[in-house]
């Protein structure tokens, strides 16, 4: 598993394409998915199963579990964990993530 170094590093290497609920985003080699989020601007990626309040990265280090996406149709995976990778398809989790 990679360090949380290396998840927030990005090289000067050639960017690719992910995607948020079809919108397409740039990322960077070495990004953490939240990390390519946070680039775009976007903060929120999963709703709470109690009121439905938007959650994006709080800890960044995969304590807390705010960050949790649905990422390539697998629920609950911590966003600042998993390493964006080109054509990664990540939608707002609603809830628990499970359907």
């Amino acid at each position: 598993m990679p360090t949380p170094a290396e998840l927030v590093h990005a090289t000067g290497q050639s960017s690719f394409e992910i995607t948020m609920d079809g919108r397409p985003l740039t990322a960077l080699p070495g990004q953490s998915v939240a990390a390519a989020l946070w680039g775009a601007g976007i903060l929120a990626w999963r709703t709470t199963r109690v009121g439905g309040r938007p959650r994006g990265a709080f800890c960044g280090i995969g304590q807390c579990y705010d960050c949790l996406a649905t990422i390539n149709g697998q629920p609950n995976r911590r966003a600042c964990l998993v390493p964006a990778r080109p054509g990664d398809a990540v939608t707002t989790q609603e809830g628990h993530g499970r359907g």
